[in-house]
């Protein structure tokens, strides 16, 4: 399910371009590469691929996780406290390189997510089905020659604030293929029956919002005249969206877990996708 503002009715061009019906949803049963240029270009809002995973294989990996210790974002910054298995880039924004801690952190994680899914490796099934979409391979992010950690698990619950993500901005020369675009991938492993919707609005960051800073986030009436799309995702369900617009999660409303496999998908400028989270 998807919705836009009152926006996209209005054809404010010169010309006769739709420009605001440019930023919809869509479904699918089969992600395309066709589909993926056009997140990339700024024409699309979201895909939502239904059953990337089966709902068997995200009840065993649901299983399996329990055995899992899951850290979480620093809680004195991310309100709501955001739990997750894996090291992000975002918890190093303030250093000039990855640490020690984050690769120490990262092989831990690697080796916590690779039984998680009938003995395997969850991440492994869904960047095989990615490459082919693609057409290519799907490699690693590499930060100073060492291959980044990708395939975080996140329990978002009680929502997350708005925000965007744009690693070339935020974290400057950390990845050695610098990605001309960056997508956000999340598989849903639960999802509560009602509530956990992402929201993706036609809006990137730009200096003067800082002034509208909430946390590690940002006030929503920033957006507030901008055209969105909102995506309920069932479980198995993948949504894919361009991370640099502004989006969020809406809190459960229901009673249920909201856990998502998660990573961003960079595409270089030869073509070729590479991962990390």
């Amino acid at each position: 399910m998807s919705a836009t503002t009152a926006l996209k009715d209005q054809n404010v061009a010169s010309t006769a371009t739709p420009v605001y019906t440019l930023f919809d949803s869509i479904e699918t049963d089969h992600l395309e590469r066709e589909a993926m240029a056009r997140l990339a270009s700024g024409t699309l809002g979201a895909i939502r691929v239904r059953e990337f995973f089966t709902p068997e294989q995200c009840r065993e990996i649901m299983r399996a996780l329990e055995t899992c210790d899951m850290g979480s974002y620093d809680e004195q910054l991310v309100q709501p406290r955001i739990a997750k298995l894996g090291p992000a880039t975002y918890d190093f924004y303030g250093h000039e390189v990855l640490p020690p801690a984050y690769w120490e952190h990262a092989e831990q994680s690697d080796m916590s997510r690779s039984g998680l899914l009938h003995g395997g490796d969850p991440l492994d099934e869904a960047t095989r089905k990615l490459e082919k979409v693609w057409g290519g391979p799907v490699r690693r992010a590499t930060s100073g020659g060492r291959s980044m950690f990708a395939g975080m698990i996140r329990e978002i619950n009680a929502s997350a604030k708005m925000h965007f993500d744009e690693v070339v901005r935020e974290f400057p020369g950390v990845v050695d293929n610098i990605p001309v675009c960056q997508l956000a991938f999340n598989c849903h492993l639960a999802m509560p029956e009602v509530g956990g919707e992402a929201v993706v609005y036609r809006r990137t960051w730009k200096p003067s919002d800082e002034q509208h800073r909430d946390g590690y986030g940002y006030a929503e009436s920033l957006v507030a005249d901008e055209p969105y799309v909102s995506v309920q995702a069932a479980v198995g369900d993948a949504i894919l969206f361009d991370p640099r617009n502004y989006h969020l999660v809406r809190p459960n409303v229901s009673e249920g877990r909201r856990v998502t496999l998660s990573f961003f998908l960079g595409i270089t400028a030869e073509g070729s996708l590479s991962i990390w989270s």
